[in-house]
């Protein structure tokens, strides 16, 4: 489809919106609605009560209906992506999508809404007149000049939050990005000289706010197709472009980049020349910003000034300028102090949290997500990561406090710490690390056994594997059906790697490898020939322990007990670690560890506490502070049970350890995740509900993780195996593609280890 290092084809894109239910949102009720008294609270005649408190006093709206969290993702299709006006039906696949990105990243509720009408006035008058039904209005995808009148119309006209993200959201991250480019370069924004290439709503927005933020007038000098905006130049002008007419001589975009410090880019690919960079001052600070191609490519800048800064609207380059690091946490700033509007001043409080953000270290558990990968301050990490779990809390009470120092807010916060702590609270932190995870993947990609690729699930989810950046599948089956399968599902058989167990020339070793393993555990040397001939699992965990890849997957075609069964074959535990599953059941706030619930069929005492040990570590990994509960049908010893004893003593063992987590046991499922219950017990050792569970024993615990599959409203990760020397997962029979290529990414990535 494009250069970007995430490929897919354009059925899978058609796939992926129309299987299931169509679209990419969905209404969910936040209230019980299972009895006639729910349904009479939640309509009539329970629903009078709020409909005269709001008529009393209107602001209650705000306490009693959504309002406060909805924003509306309105445009009319004029404008879409890169793509042009194809109107605002072909527009609600992108406007739905940004609604997801505003609950994915800020919990922020949003429903699209697409105009059909290009007539300014008429789309004026559409949207005002839903002030009634949201807290904010994030215009989207509207041609310039048109979104510059509808835009300022609006915010005069309504008293809640108007955005158009094409202009302002651009501006707020490429000023982060140019902040610190000019701390790197010794450079003060009052003293930049400034050329910004293009005059549409993204180039307008950008060149205001760094003039808000000091940037002096006459140091901009604005191009369009006609060349430079300067002062007396009539041809192609309007009141908007006129604003930034400059004085100057130079009519060309080559002319005015001569000595210039930095290249606003919001225009077109291949605009900027190697030699209009080489015209550049000293350290150059290029954001060539235009998409899907920039004004010029970052390797070929580079290679013409090798001194400069570069920033791109592309997450396959550094620096990328993502509207996704601002717009989801402005809106939720504004929405949280019921601002009546986004100013100057909260866009430049958000820009400048998002610059210094960039400066400080990055959390551990967010760089050991990323693998390790290093992600500090400097010439190519000048903004933020947009899966940095800080933005939340940083970006939004920057935006909340300017909103109150300013006087636009309604609802002003008395306690920013408070705040700040519920912000850090609002989403899961699994969901931004396993987001990292990917990345950390696609940074440094590893070599991944895929055991069943005759399967059409699996060989689906190493294709997704390869095409996603994720790594190298090393697929094992018969060399032709593979071959056959990869054709039928579009993919080039020539760029994946085959390994058939039939005619490996690795064969001969691993047989003597095996037999020297199993000779006296009663096999014959013609039964390991036979198993590694014909099973699978045996010569891909076989393949693994020689090297010839990082990790594995298996599992779909056979139970997981018999699939672990025949990888401890071959593979060992772990030295001084005992196997074990962990089932990680992800909602929107919360995640929980539930463990084990694979292996250990009665684990004893010291079992227990070495799981809840290893299953903590790998929650700390994942984001949380662990909370560790010892399950039990007993409370603290009520009622009296004959198989207790393993529990109680596991948590003395820990006692006698002091790991640095908290723990406590023996008790319930209501009773560990309910917060009232638990003040039933003042002396238990958690702080809040607990997040990992352990549990007494495999039956409960493979029961309860499959019951919460199938019941339960929470996504499943797992179960993923720990413990094992080599990193192999075992999917389960009715894995889905996506379940098969997060335990491909996580054992890849190391997470479980």
């Amino acid at each position: 489809m494009n250069d970007s290092d995430v490929q897919f084809t354009a059925q899978e894109a058609l796939d992926f919106h129309s299987q299931g239910r169509p679209g990419k949102i969905e209404i969910v009720a936040t209230k019980p609605m299972a009895t006639q008294r729910d349904l009479s609270l939640a309509y009539s005649p329970g629903v009078a009560v709020p409909v005269q408190a709001i008529y009393d006093d209107p602001a209650t709206a705000y306490d009693y209906t959504a309002k406060g969290n909805l924003v509306a993702v309105i445009s009319n299709g004029t404008a879409i992506l890169g793509m042009g006006n194809l109107g605002a039906l072909a527009s609600k696949p992108v406007m739905e999508g940004k609604a997801v990105l505003f609950k994915r990243f800020a919990d922020v509720d949003s429903i699209d809404i697409e105009v059909k009408t290009e007539d300014v006035d008429r789309f004026i008058d559409a949207v005002e007149l839903l002030e009634p039904t949201f807290g904010g209005i994030n215009l989207e995808d509207i041609a310039a000049p048109s979104c510059f009148i509808i835009e300022q119309t609006l915010r005069e006209r309504m008293n809640i939050p108007v955005f158009h993200d094409d202009q302002h959201g651009t501006a707020i991250i490429a000023a982060a990005g140019l902040i610190n480019a000019c701390e790197l370069t010794g450079r003060s924004l009052k003293d930049v000289t400034v050329v910004c290439n293009g005059a549409g709503a993204a180039a307008i927005a950008c060149t205001e706010l760094i003039k808000a933020m000091g940037v002096p007038h006459d140091n901009v000098i604005m191009c369009d197709r006609t060349g430079v905006i300067y002062q007396g130049r009539t041809e192609g002008m309007d009141q908007w472009k006129s604003a930034h007419a400059a004085k100057t001589s130079t009519r060309t975009l080559a002319e005015a980049i001569v000595g210039a410090d930095v290249f606003l880019g919001l225009s077109a690919a291949n605009a900027l020349s190697p030699e209009m960079v080489k015209a550049m001052a000293n350290q150059p600070i290029i954001f060539a910003m235009a998409n899907p191609d920039p004004e010029i490519s970052p390797p070929v800048a580079r290679a013409a000034r090798p001194d400069a800064i570069i920033a791109t609207g592309r997450s396959d380059f550094p620096n990328q300028v993502n509207n996704v690091l601002c717009f989801p946490f402005l809106f939720r700033g504004a929405l949280d102090v019921r601002a009546t509007t986004i100013n100057e001043p909260m866009k430049i409080a958000a820009a400048n949290a998002l610059a210094q953000l960039a400066r400080e270290t990055v959390p551990e558990e967010v760089a050991a997500a990323y693998g390790g990968m290093s992600h500090k301050f400097g010439r190519d990490y000048i903004i933020p990561s947009p899966f940095d779990p800080r933005l939340m809390e940083i970006v939004a009470s920057a935006v909340a406090k300017a909103a109150m120092d300013s006087g636009v807010a309604q609802k002003p916060i008395a306690d920013m710490v408070a705040y700040r702590a519920e912000l850090r609270a609002r989403l899961n932190p699994t969901t931004s690390v396993l987001t990292q995870v990917y990345e950390a993947a696609r940074a440094k990609p590893k070599r991944v056994i895929f055991a069943e690729a005759e399967e059409d699930v699996v060989l689906r989810a190493a294709v997704q594997f390869k095409q996603d950046g994720y790594g190298i599948p090393v697929l094992v089956g018969r060399d032709v059906r593979v071959t056959e399968k990869l054709r039928e599902l579009g993919a080039d058989p020539d760029e994946y790697e085959i390994h058939n167990s039939a005619q490996s020339p690795l064969v001969e070793k691993m047989v003597d490898r095996l037999y020297s393993r199993l000779q006296r555990r009663g096999f014959l040397r013609r039964d390991i020939q036979r198993m590694v001939n014909r099973d699978r699992n045996i010569f891909g965990a076989l393949l693994l322990q020689m090297d010839q890849a990082d990790a594995m997957i298996t599992g779909v075609t056979r139970t997981f007990g018999q699939t672990l069964r025949e990888l401890r074959r071959v593979l060992d535990s772990k030295k001084g670690e005992i196997p074990f599953g962990i089932h990680v059941m992800v909602g929107k706030t919360h995640t929980v560890f539930i463990a084990d619930t694979t292996v250990n069929e009665r684990p004893s005492a010291e079992e227990l506490a070495h799981i809840a040990e290893k299953t903590a570590a790998v929650a700390r990994r994942m984001g949380h502070v662990p909370r560790v509960a010892f399950l039990s049908f007993s409370t603290f010893g009520n009622p009296h049970g004959t198989w207790l004893d393993n529990i109680r003593d596991a948590v003395a063992l820990l006692d006698a350890r002091k790991p640095d987590f908290e723990y406590e046991g023996d008790m319930p499922p209501d009773v560990a995740l309910n917060p009232a219950l638990m003040k039933n017990y003042p002396f238990c050792r958690l702080a809040g509900p607990a997040n990992v569970l352990i549990m007494p024993g495999l039956q409960s615990a493979n029961l309860s993780a499959k019951l919460l599959r199938e019941l339960g409203g929470d996504r499943v990760i797992g179960p993923m195996l720990i413990g094992m020397e080599r990193q192999v997962q075992v999917a389960t029979m009715a894995s889905s593609t996506s379940d098969l290529v997060t335990l491909a990414v996580l054992a890849a990535a190391a997470v479980t280890e």
